[in-house]
C-alpha cells in the first residue's frame, strides 16, 4: 500500500491551504491509468484496489472462520486488496467476523487496506445505550466507534475511516479536530465520507483532507452524474467509491419499467461483447473520468472475478450513453 505522510493539521484550516486562497488542484492521473488494478484516491491519499470487496452481508453468509478466510484470500488472489466495512453491518457484528478470520492468518493484514465507516447510532442489542436510531458525528461517538472497530477487526490501524451518512448536527470544526487526534494517535491513516452532497463534502474538506466520498451509483441511479457530485470529485482529484453498483440486484430481478428497460440494453450489449452483465456494469462505471472505485459484495468468487474482468473492458462513449439513456428513461436532448 502506498501511503504518504499526513499533512500537518490545524483547526479549521487544511495545512496545505492558505486561509485567504484556494488550494492548488492536485494533478489527475494519466488517462491510461483508468483501468489500472490500483488507484491513488487523492493527492496524499491511500492506494486502493480498483475493485473493492464489500463485507456488509458477511453475517448472512453463515461462513465458518475457514470459509471467511478463504473468501478473503480469494479476493486478494484476484487483486482485490481493499475491504469495505461499517461498524453497524450485521448488527455491529461483521467487523468481528472479519477480524476473527484475520486473527487466523494475521500476515494477510499486510496485503490489504481496510475501510470502515461510523456515524450512525443503530438500535441493537449490541449497543444497549442506543434508544433511538440517528446520525452522530460527535467526537465522543466517532472516537468510541473507532476504538470498537479496531478491537473488532483486530488491527492497530484503520486505513480509511468514513463518516457513513450526513449528520444535520455535524460540527465540521470539531469533527476535523477529532480526525486530527485519531491520525496523531496512529488509529486512522485517512478520512473520507459516504453519501455526502457536494456542499457537505466541501464543508468538511476545507478543514481536513478527505480522500473519497462513497456514493450510490448504478445504471438505475444516475443522479451523481449530473447533480455535481462527480463534477466535484473530478475537480478535486478525489476518486469516489461506489456502493450498490448492481442496484442491489434490481438490475437482474427488478420488474419495474426502469429495471426491465436497463436490463434489456445491458443484456444486448453484454451478449454482443461476450461478457457478463456484471462485467459490463463495472466497466461502465470504470469508464467515467472521475475514477470511480466500485464495491462488489458477493460471497461468490465467480461474481468477484466478473467484477475484476471489467478492468480489461473498454467502453466507448456511444455505448456508455446507451446505458445512461436506458437508466434516464429518455434520450439525450
Amino acid at each position: 500500500m502506498t501511503l504518504t505522510p499526513a499533512p500537518a493539521f490545524a483547526r479549521g484550516v487544511r495545512a496545505d491551504r492558505p486561509e485567504s486562497g484556494t488550494a492548488p488542484r492536485p494533478p489527475l492521473p494519466a488517462p491510461n491509468m483508468r483501468h489500472a488494478p490500483t488507484l491513488v484516491t487523492a493527492a496524499g491519499g491511500p492506494t486502493l484496489s480498483r475493485i473493492v470487496a464489500g463485507a456488509w452481508r458477511m453475517a448472512d453468509w453463515q461462513f465458518s472462520v475457514d470459509e471467511r478466510l478463504r473468501w478473503i484470500e480469494g479476493c486478494l488472489d484476484l487483486g482485490i486488496t481493499t475491504f469495505d466495512h461499517a461498524d453497524i453491518y450485521g448488527g455491529y457484528g461483521v467487523e468481528a467476523l472479519f477480524g476473527e478470520a484475520l486473527a487466523a492468518a494475521p500476515r494477510l493484514r499486510e496485503r490489504m487496506q481496510i475501510v470502515t465507516k461510523c456515524g450512525i447510532r443503530m438500535v441493537s442489542p449490541a449497543r444497549p445505550g442506543h434508544r433511538l436510531g440517528h446520525y452522530d458525528t460527535s467526537a465522543a461517538h466517532v472516537e468510541r466507534s473507532v476504538d470498537n472497530s479496531l478491537a473488532a477487526l483486530r488491527t492497530e490501524t484503520i486505513d480509511v475511516l468514513l463518516i457513513h451518512r450526513p449528520d444535520a448536527l455535524m460540527d465540521a470544526d470539531a469533527l476535523a479536530d477529532c480526525f486530527g487526534r485519531l491520525r496523531s494517535a496512529g488509529k486512522v491513516r485517512h478520512f473520507g465520507v459516504s453519501n455526502f452532497t457536494p456542499s457537505q463534502f466541501a464543508l468538511l474538506n476545507r478543514r481536513i483532507d478527505l480522500v473519497t466520498n462513497q456514493i450510490e451509483v448504478s445504471p438505475l441511479r444516475i443522479a451523481p452524474f449530473h447533480d455535481g457530485t462527480l463534477d466535484q470529485a473530478q475537480d478535486l482529484g478525489v476518486a469516489p467509491m461506489v456502493w450498490s453498483a448492481l442496484a442491489g440486484g434490481r438490475l437482474f430481478t427488478g420488474q419495474d419499467d426502469a429495471a426491465r428497460r436497463v436490463r434489456a440494453v445491458l443484456e444486448r450489449i453484454a451478449g454482443e461483447r461476450g461478457i457478463s452483465v456484471t462485467t459490463l456494469v463495472y466497466a461502465w462505471l470504470l469508464r467515467h473520468p472521475a475514477r470511480l472505485i466500485p464495491l462488489t459484495g458477493s460471497r461468490r468468487q465467480e461474481a468477484m472475478r466478473e467484477a475484476v474482468a471489467a478492468l480489461a473492458v473498454e467502453i466507448d462513449a456511444q455505448t456508455w450513453y446507451e446505458i445512461w439513456v436506458a437508466g434516464n428513461g429518455a434520450p439525450c436532448p
